[in-house]
């Protein structure tokens, strides 16, 4: 999954939409000097074209870095740079008149046609991931998480690796909002998932759980580990990240966790639950903690369970 921010999703999104009508423009010109005998760019006869064409400036140079993490994107290049160097062969027979070689010509035509599937696959995940990105904070939305989990907890099950999931609740997010306005409010909801992006580990993903509470799937990690990266985080958060309110003013902002396991011998749901007590553990605490569950956790929600279980006796 493409782990950007909305603003970011979109911008690549419009970057790629143009790179892609660059390539459509560059080889419809390409076939109007192979088959009209129209003039042809003398750029596309040189051993660097694929990298001075106006895709090839949005591919090597302005395609943010996210792109280029993924698999597919190096197939993209990969197939770019053929089509260059399939096309300078091909402008050079045309110059010297000698016939054009059938088989170069299909492979520019297979070429080109692979490239835009590429190309449109590419388009296709940046809209799924913009879809699937909450408009503030750019964390993945709630529909995301369940069957996310659910995969999770299956690779536990046959031995694969483990999962630690995490309950962030942001410290006195209430007081915030009453304080300086919602929209301060959000602007720390928004740094403080920019800044756990920056921080948690690649493969690590944020999901927007509802108001200020968000879920984090540690893939790979134990309790041990997800305490450690969890601690890194928060720590680093409460010393570094201001947010500016009105007037300059400028807040700490710090947050409290939960940790669980994704227990495969239980529910998703149950180990969700099970996060969410020490999540409450931590606020109970005094916030700005990280508190993992065990059997003996005792919350105030299962205080107050026992409660109702005991007035029903």
């Amino acid at each position: 999954m493409l782990m950007m921010d909305p603003a970011t999703l979109r911008k690549a999104l419009e970057q790629l939409e143009q790179a892609t009508e660059d390539h459509v423009e560059w080889h419809a010109n390409l076939l109007r000097a192979l088959v009209c005998g129209l003039p042809c760019d003398l750029g596309d006869l040189a051993a660097t074209a694929h990298l001075q064409c106006r895709f090839g400036l949005w591919y090597y140079e302005r395609a943010p870095a996210e792109l280029r993490e993924q698999p597919d994107f190096a197939a993209i290049g990969a197939q770019h740079e053929r089509l260059h160097r399939i096309a300078a062969r091909l402008l050079r027979d045309a110059g010297s008149d000698a016939p054009i070689i059938r088989e170069d010509f299909e492979e520019l035509v297979a070429g080109s046609a692979r490239l835009r599937l590429e190309l449109d696959s590419l388009r296709n995940e940046l809209e799924g991931a913009l879809r699937n990105r909450d408009p503030l904070t750019g964390a993945c939305s709630r529909v995301e998480m369940l069957p996310a989990l659910h995969e999770l907890r299956a690779l536990a099950q046959r031995g694969v690796k483990q999962c630690c999931i995490v309950f962030m609740d942001i410290d006195q997010l209430k007081q915030v909002n009453d304080t300086h306005g919602h929209p301060v409010g959000d602007s720390v909801l928004a740094g403080t998932i920019r800044y756990l992006n920056d921080h948690l580990r690649p493969y690590d993903k944020i999901y927007r759980y509802g108001g200020d509470e968000f879920l984090i799937a540690l893939s790979g990690a134990d309790l041990a580990t997800g305490q450690k990266v969890i601690t890194r985080v928060r720590t680093g958060l409460a010393k570094g990240l201001l947010v500016l309110g009105p007037g300059g003013v400028a807040m700490h902002v710090t947050a409290s966790f939960g940790l669980a396991l994704l227990d495969p011998e239980v529910s998703v749901t149950e180990s969700i639950d099970r996060a969410d007590q020490a999540l409450l553990l931590a606020k109970t605490a005094g916030r700005n903690r990280a508190i993992s569950w065990d059997p003996s956790i005792t919350t105030g929600k299962q205080l107050k369970r026992l409660e109702v279980d005991e007035d029903q006796v």
